[in-house]
């Protein structure tokens, strides 16, 4: 195990030794606890999206764009886009 030194406001780190304290750790414990903690989440999130690209079952692009025009209203395949907001005028 390594130590590692770090550098906070005071006000940090008068909460986090109140917060050590409530818990029954140290300050280092809990730092180190948090960090491996956050290295786990960013473990599991990089697996889950490498599965997500990597999953054959997925979302097709259309191989053709005839397949987009049909999908979409005509004013939207000509690249008209128009909102309407509130009643009538």
């Amino acid at each position: 195990m390594k130590n590692l030194t770090i550098t906070v406001d005071d006000a940090v780190l008068e909460w986090a030794r109140i917060e050590a304290a409530r818990r029954g750790t140290s300050v280092s414990r809990m730092v180190g606890d948090f960090m491996a903690e956050m290295m786990q989440r960013e473990d599991a999130y990089e697996r889950a999206y490498l599965a997500w690209r990597t999953d054959e079952r997925g979302w097709q692009a259309p191989q053709d764009s005839s397949s987009i025009a049909r999908s979409t209203s005509p004013a939207r395949a000509e690249g008209r886009n128009s909102l309407v907001f509130g009643g009538a005028a």
